[in-house]
């Protein structure tokens, strides 16, 4: 809102507070009178009406002014901007004016400068001839010296590298003596070394010599060691206590149906012989229970065991041997053999080596010394000399199945009968039983018959 309309109102306003302020007071005076009430209200309404647009119009007159007022200022400073954009375009065009008038002065002075120069050169030229024999001088001057410096540089540069190359010859010197000084050492180290490889050669090829050397020395010794065993003839004591140190007890039980008590029960003393590869214990085959007849005995179970002080193992199988069917054997394994803790006797290869031997009766307690002939009609069989028998302990009287031991310790053979010994040579099996709670499959009867009629065949004094 515009200032003189708020002037025009305020006015207005304070003109009609003071009208109605005015009747009040017309009031108070006047107190008692009585006044018509309806000709003060129509003159006071009328007056002030006119009062109210009294001051309007003034103020509409006076508003209408100030208008008149602001619309001639706004002319003048339109026409006012009008004049000063016409002199700024004035300006404008007079700068650009000035400004090609500069530039086309700069290219006067241009112009002006460079003829400027040409003169000057042309002054210098002319005016330096004579004084450019001075300036050349002072310039050769300044560049000998220059160059004299450089030159100094370059000495001393010089010198630095010679006293280098210099350390370095030395350095080279001591690194070639050092080197002359290493190859040296190297050669001594080469010839050393080949020196000590034709030690360390010598030494093994004496090594090996005194290895060989050894061997053959131990050679000799296990050799010599067997010799003088073989060659050793032990006292006849020896062989028997040796013998009941480890003699193993051989029980056998064999067992068919009857009416009456068919077992049949046989026990007798044994040792343990090996070929050198496998173990057996041997026995005559009277001392067992299979006995030979015409008729076998047709058995239903066979058992039995060995046994000694240190244990006891089953008797897995029983085999006749070929060269004579009544000696039998057992084998025995290396596990059985080492429960039973004895003494593994060797076949001896050299029978005839000592004239007499050592006989020990299996089953009863006796030994002693005897003679054994060759028969050469029984080869494989030695002949017992009784007339030159010596009985040493027990009731000395040689039977079949005593064994007969070398007087160097080893298992001479076994008696066949009472005059005949067999040599042992190997184990070799005609006919095997084998050991069970039913053996009747195995026909032992017919065995025993067929192997009763090999023995018939032989010659009588081998019976």
């Amino acid at each position: 809102m515009n200032r003189s309309i708020l002037i025009v109102i305020c006015d207005f306003l304070l003109v009609s507070l003071l009208v109605f302020s005015t009747v009040d007071i017309n009031k108070v005076a006047e107190e008692g009178k009585a006044q018509p009430i309806t000709a003060t209200i129509a003159t006071n309404q009328v007056d002030s009406g006119r009062d109210l647009a009294a001051v309007m119009k003034l103020a509409l007159d006076d508003e209408q002014k100030r208008r008149a007022l602001l619309l001639g200022e706004l002319a003048t400073t339109r026409a006012t901007a009008g004049e000063r954009e016409q002199e700024l375009q004035s300006s404008q065009q007079r700068l650009q004016a000035t400004e090609q008038q500069r530039a086309a002065l700069q290219q006067q002075f241009a112009a002006a400068q460079t003829n400027i120069e040409t003169l000057s050169q042309r002054v210098q030229a002319s005016s330096t001839d004579a004084s450019i024999s001075k300036e050349k001088l002072a310039a050769l001057e300044a560049e000998l010296r220059k160059r004299a410096e450089e030159a100094a540089a370059f000495q001393q540069k010089l010198a630095q590298l010679s006293q280098s190359n210099q350390n370095v010859l030395n350095e080279k010197q001591q690194l070639a003596g050092q080197l002359q000084v290493a190859e040296v050492e190297k050669r001594h180290a080469t010839e050393q070394v080949v020196v000590m490889k034709e030690q360390v050669k010598v030494e093994r090829e004496e090594k090996a010599k005194l290895v060989e050397g050894v061997k053959a020395l131990a050679t000799n010794s296990t050799q010599l060691a067997q010799e003088i065993r073989e060659n050793r003839s032990l006292a006849p004591n020896t062989i028997f206590d040796e013998f009941n140190a480890n003699r193993v007890q051989a029980s056998f039980t064999a067992f068919r149906s009857g009416l009456f008590d068919t077992n049949k029960r046989k026990a007798t003393g044994s040792v343990l012989v090996t070929n050198g590869t496998n173990t057996y214990a041997l026995c005559h085959v009277q001392d067992t229970p299979l006995t030979f007849s015409t008729a076998g005995v047709q058995w239903e179970a066979l058992t039995g065991t060995l046994a000694n002080d240190a244990g006891e193992v089953p008797i897995r199988a029983l085999s006749f041997l070929l060269q004579d069917p009544r000696v039998v054997f057992m084998p025995v394994s290396a596990a059985e053999a080492q429960k039973l803790g004895a003494k593994v006797y060797h076949i001896s290869n050299t029978p005839f080596k000592f004239q007499d031997a050592v006989l020990v009766g299996a089953g009863e307690k006796y030994y002693g010394e005897c003679k054994f002939e060759i028969d050469l009609s029984t080869p494989a069989y030695v002949k017992l000399d009784r007339s030159l028998l010596k009985g040493l302990f027990g009731k000395f009287n040689p039977s079949r199945g005593d064994l007969v031991f070398s007087r160097t310790g080893e298992l001479l053979g076994i008696m066949v009968n009472n005059t005949y010994c067999l040599l042992l040579k190997n184990f070799d099996a005609t006919a095997t039983f084998d050991f069970g709670p039913d053996v009747r499959a195995q026909n032992t009867g017919e065995t025993l018959a067929a192997l009763y009629s090999v023995v018939q065949q032989m010659p009588a004094k081998l019976q």
